[in-house]
């Protein structure tokens, strides 16, 4: 029996510094004590009963559990479980108090407020000390017996938990004289301590108020940056909502005359500078063509005046490629003969104005639109 205890006491004893192991963190092992009143039937309550002595139903625990969750736990304790004094009705005097260890599986479910149910059962290693009027000896018995019982807890803290209980012990009997077929319940209160610390909520840490930054327009386009898409925009464009510079298409275009005498395909000498205004216009644009439209008058036969007038147009054509270097895949030539006349009639005037040489050249391009 001191071995028993002893060994119970030992463990508890282990169980503080497997616990605290765990640093600073709730443990799944707890400890705790237990005291209440318990009751061995049949004894006095039972009509077979003759004499009843004095009861002392006193009883008390202590025990350790560990925890796999919220839900389950299994526990090992050492309980006494009183005393009760009776002669029955062979005349046998029992004097009867039982103790031992117990392990067992313990259903906790969680309520509202701290609150909770639990149901528990396992196995109770008794040892049933009897003085009993047999050859005016002691005696031990040892045996083992089930258990049940159901509870309330509250939770006093994360550490601590008050709980009541209820329990039946299971035929708590002695099989030596086979005088004794008991059975006990017991009510009472446990206060159990569960190792480690809860972790703490990190520190709420107030974030300090954003600095509001005075707006800033670094290309000075009047569209501050946070919202530009377009920095570094000239000071003198006109911009859109986004800071971009607003583009629209510009028209360039541009007319050129050139004569000829009569009945003459040659390029005067004259017309060199209406020429020359066409290759500047298009070493300006790369990308413009020109057309080159040739022009005769009304005298004469209608097909020669039109082979005549695609001659002239050849012969500008050429000039902007020999002597400008304009290349011959930008120019077209073509001879309109006498049918777009500038003047009606045949007179030395009319005839001077009709032959002729028109190089009309347009070219749309993006140009930013300024303030």
């Amino acid at each position: 029996m001191m071995k028993l205890k002893l060994s119970y006491l030992l463990l508890i004893a282990a169980l503080p510094a497997a616990a605290y192991a765990e640093d600073q963190q709730l443990s799944p092992w707890y400890v705790g004590i237990g005291a209440g009143q318990n009751n061995y039937g049949p004894n006095c309550e039972d009509s077979k009963m003759m004499t009843c002595g004095s009861d002392d139903p006193f009883a008390w625990e202590f025990f350790s559990g560990y925890s796999f969750n919220q839900y389950v736990a299994v526990e090992i304790g050492y309980r006494q479980l009183g005393h009760a004094d009776w002669v029955d009705y062979a005349n046998n005097h029992n004097d009867i108090s039982v103790k031992g260890g117990t392990i067992g599986v313990v259903g906790t479910w969680p309520l509202r407020n701290n609150w909770s149910l639990n149901a528990e059962a396992g196995g109770y290693i008794f040892t049933n000390h009897n003085r009993v009027n047999h050859g005016d000896a002691d005696y031990y018995h040892q045996s083992v017996a089930p258990y049940y019982g159901v509870g309330v807890g509250y939770d006093i803290n994360e550490n601590f938990r008050l709980s009541a209980k209820y329990r039946r012990y299971e035929d708590i009997d002695e099989t030596r004289f086979a005088d004794l077929d008991m059975d006990s319940n017991y009510w009472g209160l446990t206060l159990s301590y569960r190792f480690g610390e809860a972790p703490k909520a990190a520190p709420v840490v107030e974030e300090p108020a954003p600095v509001v930054m005075a707006p800033v327009d670094s290309d000075k386009d009047g569209i501050n940056d946070d919202v530009d898409q377009c920095p570094n925009t000239p000071a003198t464009h006109k911009v859109d909502a986004k800071g971009c510079s607003i583009y629209v298409d510009k028209l360039e275009d541009l007319t050129i005359a050139a004569q000829f005498d009569n009945n003459s395909s040659i390029v005067k000498k004259d017309s060199y500078g209406e020429i020359e205004k066409a290759a500047n216009f298009l070493n300006k644009y790369p990308k413009a063509d020109i057309e080159i439209a040739g022009h005769a008058s009304l005298p004469g036969k209608e097909s020669y005046n039109l082979w005549l007038s695609q001659k002239r147009a050849d012969a500008v054509a050429k000039v902007l490629v020999d002597q400008y270097g304009i290349s011959a895949n930008r120019i077209t030539s073509k001879g309109y003969g006498e049918s777009q006349p500038i003047m009606q009639g045949t007179s030395a005037e009319a005839n001077a104005a009709n032959r002729r040489i028109e190089a009309k050249m347009s070219f749309k391009e993006k140009q930013p639109l300024l303030k």
